[in-house]
């Protein structure tokens, strides 16, 4: 799930700034309007919030699929815990505690009192049973850890593990949970459209559903209605940042959780004293990828050679708008900082820029320049790959030629290809592509970013999809590593694995890391207070993170 959240902020495109006009236009209403809501929630405007990645919305609330509606795992679904990557707290949520066996192979929740679906059916164990049912039904190897999940009575939901699995606390625990009612007997789960979702989250109640806008009210079941303050959340359809971007500086939507060019006087400047944004290096480290089922990328002095070509600084301050800063060998982002092995960082001697190092290298590899200053593979053939990325992420294309142009200084040819994201996905999937600038896992620990860059579970033959590793590589001592840490329960003897995974990865450079991925985040409270901040950091400013519902049942409108 953590990965496909990640994937689908990246499908970010540009649009013309006419295309904001336009969907408010269909959309019909503004932030300030407010909407069908019942009773007192009906008196003020509902929160809106651009998606920049979507031109348009189809009625799927379908939280197993991947087209779902935006908010669909944020307002309508509730897991059971909550990971904050902001302060690295754990929330309970429709699980008040939770303990582990002895032996690690089975983990047991103990389920909220008093929690309703939005149709006023009790939630309870066997709801959650039904949909680990599910999702491993619908997701092959989804869960591969997991082989029983039952109902011990109405409040307590008992998962027994195949083998020791320490990070499977928070990868079941923040599994949304459908109503065992509404899809036990679906037929089809994976193509169910669920248009009219039953859920037990905030906002439930879907209204004025259109192609380009549609809004999500309060559901008249939920469990913290004290924390229920927002009349509701309007979502509007973009085809790209700049869209998103545009209404956003109009004043046309509270929260703006997108890339945004100098935010500062493109956006604040036009309101400090409302206008505000946080972005906190606590997403996704973004790598650049090289497809090692290609023979020029099998060496890792050929991949290390061309992360020495490469100007981080130059990357993070230009294309990333100094947002961020550049990685390191550890391969690790802001949320693993407590997690990194200072020892290894001082050594590192392949990230920073130095291109005649990288040249050196690619000499001694066989990749020599000929008289015309390009270089040739061993086997004789150009030195020459795409690096891809979709056309209308305008902060990755401008990183891709940047890599580009760094590349060219040493005699590599690296062509910047940018089509939709839809067709630059597919080939990462299939593995087809040369490079790509690429997201990664993300979670509480290191364990599923090593695993999805290293991990023999995750690896695929080229032409077979996968929704990770998309560079296709391997290593048995990575193997052996990790199956050492998800048996693990002592964090002493975590964080001594993950040294070595560390240098694993500082020895093998399975990927190019670029920087840490910041959690866009962007809001007025013109309209609306409580968000979270660097000094109150309950959640990030993300609406496509397990944390969006604490940032949802925190916001009060403006009196």
């Amino acid at each position: 799930m953590i990965s496909t959240r990640i994937r689908g902020r990246r499908l970010a495109g540009v649009l013309v700034a006419a295309a904001a006009a336009t969907t408010l236009l269909l959309s019909g209403c503004t932030a300030g309007d407010a909407g069908d809501a019942g009773g007192d929630a009906a008196s003020g405007p509902l929160l809106t919030i651009p998606r920049e990645d979507m031109g348009t919305f189809s009625q799927n609330f379908n939280p197993f699929s991947p087209n779902a509606a935006p908010m669909t795992q944020q307002a309508i679904y509730e897991s059971m815990i909550i990971y904050n990557p902001a302060d690295g707290s754990t929330t309970p949520w429709l699980a008040e505690s939770w303990e582990a066996s002895d032996d690690g192979l089975s983990l047991t929740f103990h389920l909220r009192d008093g929690v309703k679906w939005s149709d006023g059916e009790p939630f309870s164990a066997k709801d959650v049973a039904t949909t680990f049912g599910l999702q491993q039904k619908i997701v092959e190897g989804s869960f591969p850890y997991v082989s029983k999940v039952e109902a011990a009575d109405d409040a307590t939901v008992v998962f027994t593990f195949s083998e020791p699995f320490s990070p499977g606390l928070f990868e079941v625990g923040q599994q949304v949970i459908v109503p065992d009612h509404i899809w036990a007997d679906q037929e089809n789960p994976d193509k169910f459209e669920n248009e009219t979702p039953v859920g037990t989250g905030p906002y439930t109640e879907v209204s004025k559903f259109q192609a380009q806008s549609f809004e999500l009210l309060p559901n008249p079941e939920y469990w913290q209605q004290d924390k229920q303050n927002l009349p509701g959340v309007r979502m509007l359809a973009f085809a790209g940042n700049d869209g998103a971007n545009l209404a956003a500086i109009n004043g046309d939507v509270d929260w703006a959780p997108q890339f945004m060019p100098d935010i500062q006087k493109t956006y604040v400047d036009r309101d400090p004293e409302h206008r505000h944004y946080w972005f906190p290096p606590t997403g996704a480290m973004i790598n650049w990828q090289l497809n090692t089922t290609k023979p020029m990328f099998e060496d890792p002095q050929v991949r290390k050679a061309l992360s020495l070509a490469v100007d981080r600084e130059q990357v993070v301050k230009v294309g990333m708008s100094g947002y961020t800063e550049p990685a390191d060998c550890s391969g690790l982002s802001g949320s693993y900082s407590t997690w990194k092995d200072e020892s290894l960082l001082g050594s590192c001697d392949w990230i920073g820029h130095d291109p005649e190092k990288a040249g050196e290298m690619l000499d001694e590899a066989g990749f020599e320049a000929g008289a015309d200053g390009k270089r040739t593979t061993p086997d004789g053939e150009p030195f020459a790959f795409k690096i891809s990325v979709g056309s209308t992420s305008t902060d990755w294309l401008s990183v891709a030629n940047i890599i580009s142009q760094d590349l060219a200084d040493i005699g590599v040819t690296a062509t910047v290809d940018a089509p939709d994201w839809a067709a630059v996905t597919a080939a990462y999937e299939q593995g087809t592509f040369d490079t790509g600038i690429v997201w990664s896992d993300n979670a509480p620990t290191p364990y599923q970013y090593y695993r999805s860059l290293m991990s023999s579970e995750t690896l695929k033959p080229v032409g077979e999809q996968t929704f990770s590793n998309y560079h296709r590589f391997s290593d048995p001592q990575a193997d052996e590593l990790l199956d050492r840490f998800s048996a693990a329960s002592d964090e002493t003897a975590q964080h001594e694995i993950v040294d070595q995974l560390q240098a694993l990865y500082s020895e093998v450079a399975p990927v190019v890391p670029l920087f840490p991925g910041p959690e866009w985040g962007a809001y007025t409270d013109t309209r609306f207070t409580g968000w979270p901040t660097e000094d109150d950091p309950y959640a990030t400013l993300a609406t496509r993170s397990p944390t969006t519902v604490l940032v949802l049942t925190s916001l009060q409108p403006v009196d």
